[in-house]
C-alpha cells in the first residue's frame, strides 16, 4: 500500500508544549544582618558611656562650694553666768556663758562650752572635730585656724568637723571640706558677734576655763 502524498509547501513549525513560567528568583535574606546591627548598637552605647560618664563626674566636681548649709541662730543671750548652761546646739553657737574666755590656739582635749561661748562673743572662730581624727587631719585644721580662733576636739560631734561663730554654724565633711575656708573668710571678722572688736587673746589656757581674765 502506498502512502498518501505530502501536502505541498514546507512542513509546519514545531509547537512546544505550553508550560507555566517559573517564579522569579528571590534573594535569600542575609542571616548575619541582625548580629551586625546589635554589634553596632553595643559599640555606640559603649562610646556614649566613655564620653558621658566622665563628663557627668567632671560636671559634679565643678560645682562650686558655698555656704548655703550654714545654720543661723538668732536671739542669743550674751549674759554672763557662773552656772553650767544647757545649750540647744552641739557645739553651742552662743548664749549665756562664763565670765572667763579661753586663749586663742589649739587644745588637745575638749574645752568647757561656757568658756568657749565667751570666745564666740568676742568674734572667735571655734573649730571642733571628733576625737578620733588622725594627726594629719588635725594638722590640716590647725593650718586653717585664723589668728582669732580656737581648735579643740569635741565628744559626740554631729559631723567630722563643725565650725562655729556667734549665731552661725556649719557641719563639714572633714578637714579638707572647701567650705571651711569660705566660712572663715566670711565670719572671721566677728561680723555676727556682740563684741566684734574683742579677741580670744589673753584668755585662760586651761580647757576647764579656770584662771584667765574675767570680762
Amino acid at each position: 500500500m502506498t502512502e498518501p502524498p505530502l501536502p505541498p509547501g514546507p512542513p509546519p513549525a514545531y509547537q512546544p508544549y505550553p508550560t507555566t513560567p517559573p517564579p522569579p528568583a528571590t534573594t535569600p535574606a542575609p542571616r548575619r544582618r541582625l548580629p551586625l546591627v546589635l554589634a553596632v548598637l553595643a559599640a555606640v552605647l559603649v562610646l556614649l558611656g566613655v564620653v558621658l560618664v566622665p563628663l557627668a563626674l567632671v560636671g559634679g566636681a565643678d560645682e562650686p562650694a558655698d555656704l548655703s548649709e550654714v545654720v543661723v541662730h538668732e536671739d542669743l543671750s550674751n549674759e554672763h553666768t557662773e552656772d553650767d548652761v544647757t545649750y540647744e546646739t552641739v557645739p553651742p553657737a552662743g548664749g549665756r556663758h562664763a565670765d572667763v574666755w579661753l586663749d586663742c590656739g589649739t587644745y588637745d582635749e575638749p574645752v568647757r562650752d561656757e568658756n568657749a561661748v565667751h570666745d564666740l562673743e568676742h568674734g572667735t572662730v571655734w573649730i571642733t572635730y571628733r576625737p578620733d581624727l588622725d594627726d594629719d587631719d588635725v594638722a590640716t585644721l590647725e593650718d586653717a585656724l585664723p589668728q582669732n580662733g580656737i581648735l579643740s576636739p569635741y565628744d559626740d560631734l554631729p559631723a567630722p568637723v563643725v565650725v562655729t561663730v556667734w549665731g552661725r554654724q556649719l557641719r563639714l565633711d572633714g578637714p579638707d571640706d572647701p567650705r571651711l575656708a569660705l566660712f572663715v573668710e566670711e565670719y572671721a571678722g566677728g561680723v555676727t558677734a556682740p563684741e566684734p572688736m574683742a579677741s580670744c587673746a589673753g584668755g585662760s589656757r586651761d580647757p576647764a576655763g579656770t584662771g584667765g581674765t574675767e570680762v
